[in-house]
């Protein structure tokens, strides 16, 4: 059980983090917290985004819901047609495929 335990507590062999302490201003902390909660990651998470931004290292992660809410369907209801709408779609290629 301890050993399973370690497993998961340990870092990863190629991942060493150093720890840093850095002093802010209360209202620069306070708002940094409040960005990093909108964000939905840690304050250290965020300032080691930060970081690697502003040193050109490896950049933040994609924020997947930023693909959502990007237009309108057009009114089209693709959650209760899908199922129709693939096999119309399936059909119109294979058609198309089987002719010379």
């Amino acid at each position: 059980m301890a050993a399973v335990l370690a497993e998961f507590l340990r870092y990863d062999g190629d991942v060493m983090m150093s720890r840093t302490q850095i002093t802010l201003d209360p209202e620069i902390q306070r708002r940094a917290l409040r960005r990093a909660g909108d964000l939905g990651v840690s304050f250290a998470e965020y300032v080691r985004r930060l970081v690697a931004r502003d040193l050109g290292g490896a950049q933040a992660p994609p924020n997947a819901a930023a693909i959502f809410d990007l237009g309108s369907s057009g009114g089209s209801d693709v959650a209760r047609r899908k199922d129709a709408m693939l096999a119309e779609a399936f059909s119109s290629t294979h058609r198309r495929a089987r002719k010379p």
